[in-house]
């Protein structure tokens, strides 16, 4: 009897699993049958649809189509440029100057795709540069002081245009992909503009100054265009820009071994956490035991184009000499035996008659540039008015350890991205100054005893246009007198800062705040300039000269949340993912607190 259930049960069994396989046999041939139909009815659509446009045109081959009779309100002939002038008018519609960015629409020769409009864009902005520059060979100069500005000028001008050819390569080489460093470009252009506003400054006021700066104001408005539209692709999220701008994570994610996609494997190997093996291309030292006495002459015969990073230790001594990283010197890492042992120094200044922007010993222009373990100083003295220790132009800019000694404006962060880790920075007056976007972290930062008729400001930022991404932000450092001004620090007024430009922006975050900072924090550059669109921010600072109970009232000075001071930190504001995660380089992408 149980064999027979059993039998029973087996034969269900059987019977059940037919009716299975069955049913998926009719599922399979309905599904068949489906997407059938649904080709064969994709085919007539889409037959259907050539057809009408082949009509629309002159018909079918062989058979003309008969001309439609002429419409009074007929619609026009090709609506794609229609189309086209109506996402570019959208993305003109972000930008500060309207009208400008709408003029070149016509240039764009029915474009659609965003990045090739920017390309559009960018392009006009060179050609007016161009156009500028062509018209100054007729201006007179009536002063050695307005020659000497003009032959700076010069100089910038190159770096303005090199840097927007640049852009439009970089813009031009990936319209299809989308893959486009929207953080590079974004420093490229905000350079640009930086040049432009440095050039104007140089000249002494007068109407040649006036002159200049009208001219200039066209290629200022298509460089502020251009980077309002990077803005809002970079918002937009669109396909590829997200990650080549710097999203964190899918950046992080190509990162080998801590270090950025970019370094060479020989770059990899030497920059390890133990500076000590470091192998030097060329040892300067001024007692004869190196390849060079002079920092300058290693520099001057590094080879052209050299591929890698070249490396130059600069043993213990004092170099009183004028030295330039060019732009045709990109990845040097220069190297000493101590901030106060290996020093680069000098004595010029704007009182002599110098021009600021000349009177650094030491500028940094080529990319990548790395400096550890160096000092760099003007001995100028306050009275001397600015002089300026090191000025720094370069893009990806790194100094470990290095110290800044001077006055009146002594580190001149001019331009790009640049990063300070652990370094030391003296002086008076806007003693941190320029239009770069800047951290330093861990860094002390010294304030010294001025004239007796000035005053102190830690910093001045330079931002001219609201778009620039550029700002100078002080993180976990220390901010105190330094000896010959704490016995007289009630006798000076010392402030965290100034605007030296219409939308500076400075940010103080995480930071000892010693108490020479007067209750204020700010003071103005002069009257109300600047008050309602400057951007100056304060943020987790701690001693007794960060309480902001009795701070500046203005309409742009903020004491913000920890959300918005995430913005100004290694990773967001320095797309520091890209090109600081290196070992050797401690760097801290985020906030320090827990």
């Amino acid at each position: 009897m149980a064999f027979q259930d059993f039998d029973q049960i087996s034969e269900r069994r059987k019977a059940e699993k037919a009716r299975k396989v069955k049913k998926r046999i009719i599922i399979a041939v309905v599904v068949i049958l489906l997407l059938v139909l649904i080709a064969v009815g994709a085919y007539f659509i889409v037959n259907r649809l050539n057809n009408k446009k082949g009509n629309a045109k002159q018909g079918k081959v062989g058979k003309p189509a008969p001309k439609a009779p002429k419409q009074k309100n007929a619609p026009s002939k090709n609506k794609a440029p229609s189309n086209s002038k109506k996402i570019l008018k959208e993305m003109c519609s972000v930008t500060d100057y309207k009208e400008k960015c709408e003029g070149i629409i016509e240039k764009a020769n029915g474009e659609t795709k965003p990045m090739a409009f920017i390309k559009t864009a960018i392009s006009a902005t060179s050609d007016e540069a161009k156009s500028v520059y062509s018209k100054t060979a007729e201006l007179t100069f009536n002063s050695p002081e307005e020659k000497g500005a003009f032959e700076d000028c010069k100089g910038l001008f190159e770096d303005a245009m090199e840097e927007l050819g640049d852009a439009i390569s970089q813009v031009g080489n990936n319209t299809e992909s989308g893959k486009v460093r929207i953080g590079v470009l974004n420093s490229w252009l905000s350079a640009v503009i930086s040049y432009q506003q440095t050039c104007i400054d140089g000249f002494p006021d007068g109407k040649l100054k006036s002159d200049l700066e009208k001219m200039l104001q066209t290629s200022k408005e298509f460089t502020s265009n251009s980077l309002a539209m990077l803005s809002l692709l970079n918002q937009l999220q669109l396909p590829g820009i997200g990650a080549a701008a710097g999203s964190n994570r899918r950046l992080l994610s190509q990162d080998k071994g801590g270090f950025p996609t970019w370094m060479s494997h020989e770059d990899r190997r030497m920059l390890k956490k133990n500076d000590k093996k470091l192998t030097p291309n060329v040892t300067v030292a001024k007692d004869g035991s190196g390849n060079y006495k002079t920092i300058s002459e290693a520099l001057e015969k590094m080879p052209q184009k050299y591929e890698g990073r070249y490396v130059i230790y600069v043993k213990e001594g004092v170099y009183d000499e004028t030295v330039t990283v060019t732009k045709k010197m990109p990845n040097v890492t220069m190297y000493g035996d101590g901030s106060q042992k290996s020093i680069i120094t000098g004595n010029k200044n704007f009182a002599d008659g110098v021009r600021t922007f000349q009177t650094a010993p030491f500028a940094a222009l080529g990319e990548g540039f790395m400096a550890k373990s160096m000092g760099f100083r003007n001995t100028a003295g306050p009275e001397k008015r600015q002089a300026v220790a090191a000025r720094v132009q370069a893009d990806r800019a790194i100094f470990l350890n290095c110290r800044f000694e001077g006055y009146q404006e002594t580190l001149y962060v001019q331009t790009h991205r640049q990063f300070y880790k652990s370094c030391v920075i003296s002086g008076t007056v806007d003693f941190i100054f320029g239009d770069a976007a800047t951290i330093f972290q861990n860094c002390l930062i010294y304030v010294r005893k001025p004239l007796e008729n000035q005053q102190n400001t830690v910093t001045a930022q330079g931002r001219t246009d609201k778009r620039e991404t550029t700002g100078i932000v002080l993180q976990n450092c220390q901010i105190m007198p330094d000896k010959d001004l704490e016995p007289v620090k009630s006798q000076f007024k010392t402030y965290l800062g100034r605007p030296w430009k219409e939308f500076s922006r400075t940010i103080v975050m995480e930071s000892t705040i010693e108490d020479l900072i007067h209750p204020d924090g700010w003071t103005p550059w002069e009257g109300d300039f600047a008050l309602k669109t400057l951007y100056y921010a304060e943020y987790n600072n701690k001693g007794p000269g960060a309480k902001t109970d009795n701070r500046v009232k203005w309409d742009g000075y903020k004491k913000i949340n920890k959300e918005e001071a995430m913005q100004y930190t290694v990773g967001p504001f320095l797309k520091g993912h890209a090109w600081l995660k290196v070992e050797g380089v401690p760097v801290r992408f985020g906030l320090f607190e827990n």
